[in-house]
């Protein structure tokens, strides 16, 4: 699971995404697909880089923020640490590593489109690797918007 954030036009907003991936070594790109029925999409629709953060087992507070309210109705980052990114992107500085990426293109894909993430910046590496937030971990986190 990871937590995307986005801003655009003084706007800023991020949800929590269960379909991401990496998609290409050479050069480096990473997919992630954000429901249409999100907030955070129509912010990202406008956006010039995403922040795509990974998050350990034991932060599901952060996860239950990102992925159980939703931006039509809260300022997330008013709960939370973060720093402006590239553009504006949100960065949040409790996540365990995170990278920021210029959006190369969009894909519809139904009701999710996936965003084309060219990584610009990241977290340092992580000295060593922790037990990841993963699906299993969140499955019964009630959505801010249905997917």
């Amino acid at each position: 699971m990871y937590v995307v954030t986005a801003a655009a036009g003084g706007e800023r907003s991020g949800c929590l995404v269960g379909f991401a991936s990496q998609c290409s070594i050479r050069p480096p790109r990473f997919m992630v697909w954000l429901s249409t029925a999100n907030h955070t999409f129509g912010v990202a629709r406008r956006a010039s880089y995403l922040t795509v953060h990974l998050l350990r087992s034991d932060q599901l507070a952060l996860a239950e923020l990102f992925g159980g309210e939703t931006g039509d109705r809260v300022d997330k980052f008013d709960r939370v640490a973060w720093r402006p990114g590239a553009e504006g992107s949100p960065v949040l500085t409790d996540a365990c590593a995170w990278f920021t990426g210029r959006v190369e293109s969009c894909l519809e894909g139904g009701d999710h489109v996936g965003f084309l993430l060219s990584p610009t910046e990241e977290s340092a590496p992580l000295p060593e690797r922790p037990e990841l937030l993963r699906f299993r971990d969140v499955r019964h986190l009630e959505p801010g918007h249905p997917a």
